[in-house]
């Protein structure tokens, strides 16, 4: 949420920096800077940006950790803010640009309501992947807090740790940002933190810390001096009323000695994903012994009044049974699929029991042990045991569940193989009649999903191009995972339609299409081209005017795009080939042309620091040094999305010089037909997109 903008802001509404990031608002404000809500005017993303007061911008050190936190932008994790840019505004600011993370702190939500524990063990699931992305560039957080995670859309499974404004690189030689004295929170610090100590360890005990404070509802209180703090975080967090596995995760991360600890995130994660199976561990009913004390009774009187002859030959053992004990509660628990098979608790009678075990063996082909179930008074009700035969049985479609019911209210978790026999079993429990209330929590598989099982479907869409997945073909997506898929598509039916058919098959995970839609004449040409990685082969966008990179592609009335082919300087015997696809839907060869006929690279550009520069398009400029030069500009009526691609072949693709410009059908025609049995010549493809606006 914006704040009410105060004259002594750093930036103002509406003020554009660099050209770029015009500011929408304040989101928060801090001792030495500020926090602002802004969009890139070039890409139209929002961002947040981070800015040091004017006192701070010409301190040393504190542009150091703007410069170090900035250089977490190689770190590319769903889980971890990405940064973008450090920069220096006009009037000498210096600010940091990072993506924006639409959501609520986990600080705010525990506010607000009380979190499941299988929300936090999800959001713990979450933070461990950043923590393991970030730790693997030898990066430790040191501030982790429910303050810096935020839930994108409130949801647990899109937690993202932020503000790694006092990180500490943990590389060889590497040197503190603020040096080795204490960073971070009180509450939630690691107890080696209090002596300027922080390594990976120190971060897991704080999202321990942070996960604690969340099922509370409240931050901890370490109390009011040193000394306390001291002794405080010399203990073990006290984590009672805490269940199962929250509480032993929470104990483990949080254990005062570091080397207690995981000392990885990884090995956290290893641990968590099991715990994370939507299951509990509760410890089977004890059969309680039958009383004997009613037995010593009626001895006493039989003895009386028979002289003792027949007690004591046993003959009134059957006339006279033991009563059964009282269970109160009364207690079922039957798990099936993690560990042995379970049945456990309460029946009024032997034929009660059968009808149990008959039950557990339909839905699972396994036999349950036959001596869990004790006879004992106090069924809730008559049909109970029926009942809960009934719903054993309709568990049979679950891949593993756990059935807990205490008296007449029963809890159900389980991992179906799929969303279409989750939902369907979740509408017929739901559909169901009797006096047994259930609580159920589902959840769709499979638990483990290959990113190879989803390419069919990929190649089966992609109309305009590969189709990829950002973590690539050779992951293994866990349970709650995002899946994040790339590419050029020509109509978003086409994301609709892999949304569609990739939901029956992901189960519990987030499908995020991160497509690009291009007009018919692009897809048309790159439907025709061979699937070749770019290898050495790369294209630069620039100004004509400034000189300066174009990283987005995108130009404006009147500017002057320019191009150059880019190639290592050793690259040779090689042919070049270079095209633009325009929004009139033409083809224009400008490599070779009439007036540049040579492919050969040997022969092209020029070399500059081991790197051949082949200029393709040019700034008006050089026209004057030499007309023939290509030069474009754009004006009114130009807009929309061009291509530039740029094909290396070990031998020349065509015969002859192709005309000057020609349709797109013809050039897919004559791609498909000169590749055709060829598709090994290419050695690499390259393209960008010319993205011309008003």
């Amino acid at each position: 949420m914006l704040k009410d903008p105060l004259a002594t802001d750093i930036f103002s509404t509406g003020q554009v920096l660099n050209n770029t990031y015009e500011i929408l608002g304040v989101l928060g404000r801090g001792g030495t800077g500020e926090v602002y809500l802004a969009t890139n005017q070039i890409s139209e993303r929002r961002v947040a940006i981070k800015a040091l007061n004017a006192r701070f911008s010409g301190q040393s050190e504190y542009i150091e950790l703007m410069k170090r936190e900035e250089q977490m932008r190689s770190i590319l994790n769903d889980a971890v803010v990405r940064y973008s840019d450090c920069s220096r505004s006009d009037d000498g600011h210096v600010f940091l640009v990072m993506d924006y993370v639409d959501g609520t702190s986990l600080h705010d939500v525990m506010r607000e309501r009380r979190l499941e524990d299988r929300e936090l063990l999800i959001i713990a699931h979450r933070v461990l992947e950043g923590l393991r992305a970030t730790h693997a560039q030898g990066i430790v957080h040191r501030d982790l807090s429910p303050d810096n995670i935020i839930l994108r859309g409130g949801r647990a499974e899109e937690a993202t740790i932020i503000d790694f404004g006092i990180a500490k690189d943990t590389a060889a030689g590497a040197r503190t940002i603020v040096g080795k004295q204490f960073a971070g929170k009180y509450e939630y610090a690691a107890p080696e933190q209090l002596d300027g100590e922080a390594d990976y360890p120190a971060d897991l005990y704080a999202l321990g810390a942070s996960l604690l404070a969340a099922w509370h509802r409240e931050v901890p209180d370490v109390g009011t001096n040193p000394g306390e703090v001291v002794r405080f975080k010399a203990k073990p967090l006290d984590t009672s009323g805490v269940a199962a596995p929250l509480k032993d995760l929470i104990d483990w991360l949080t254990a005062p000695a570091p080397a207690q600890r995981p000392q990885t995130a990884t090995e956290a994660l290893e641990r968590l994903d099991h715990w994370l199976k939507p299951f509990t561990s509760a410890a089977p009913v004890k059969s309680r012994g039958r009383r004997r004390g009613l037995l010593a009774v009626a001895a006493v009187v039989l003895l009386a009044a028979a002289g003792g002859g027949l007690w004591q030959s046993g003959a009134l053992d059957a006339l006279f049974p033991p009563p059964l004990p009282h269970a109160a509660p009364y207690r079922m628990t039957a798990r099936h699929g993690d560990g042995p098979p379970t049945l456990t608790g309460n029946v009024p009678d032997d034929p009660a029991a059968e009808r149990l075990r008959a039950a557990y063996a339909t839905a699972t082909g396994d036999s349950p042990p036959a001596t869990g179930l004790t006879l004992a008074t106090g069924l809730p009700f008559d049909d109970w045991p029926t009942e809960i035969a009934t719903l054993i049985e309709r568990l049979a479609p679950l891949q593993r569940w756990d059935l807990e019911v205490t008296d007449g209210a029963a809890r159900l978790t389980g991992l179906a193989p799929s969303r279409a026999s989750r939902d369907a079993l979740q509408k017929a429990l739901s559909a169901r009649e009797g006096g047994l209330s259930l609580s159920a929590d589902l959840v769709a598989g499979p638990e483990r999903l290959e990113a190879s099982a989803l390419e069919t479907v990929l190649t089966g869409h992609s109309d305009c191009g590969p189709l990829q997945q950002l973590d690539g073909p050779d992951v293994t997506y866990a349970l709650f995972d995002t899946i994040t898929i790339t590419g050029d598509i020509s109509d978003e039916i086409v994301a609709e339609g892999i949304r569609a058919d990739l939901s029956s098959s992901i189960g519990d995970r987030t499908l995020r299409m991160e497509t690009r839609v291009l007009n018919a004449d692009l897809c048309a040409i790159r439907a025709v081209m061979p699937n070749t990685p770019p290898g050495p082969v790369s294209i630069w966008l620039g100004n004509g005017a400034t000189g300066q990179p174009v990283l987005t592609g995108v130009y404006r009335t009147g500017e002057n795009p320019v191009a150059e082919i880019q190639l290592p300087a050793d690259m040779t015997g090689a042919s070049l080939w270079v095209m633009v696809v325009d929004t009139t839907g033409k083809v224009f060869h400008i490599l070779p042309n009439i007036n540049a006929p040579e492919t050969a690279v040997d022969q092209l550009g020029i070399v500059e620091d081991g790197i051949r520069r082949i200029r393709v398009l040019w700034p008006f400029s050089a026209l004057a040094d030499d007309p023939t030069r290509l030069a474009m500009q754009v004006t009114d009526g130009d807009y929309g999305a061009s291509e530039i691609v740029a094909i290396l072949s070990r031998e020349p693709l065509f015969d002859l010089r192709r005309p000057r410009d020609e349709s797109v059908a013809s050039v897919a025609e004559a791609l498909t037909e000169t590749l055709d049995g060829r598709a090994d010549v290419v050695i690499g493809i390259a393209s960008r997109i010319i993205d011309a606006r008003p």
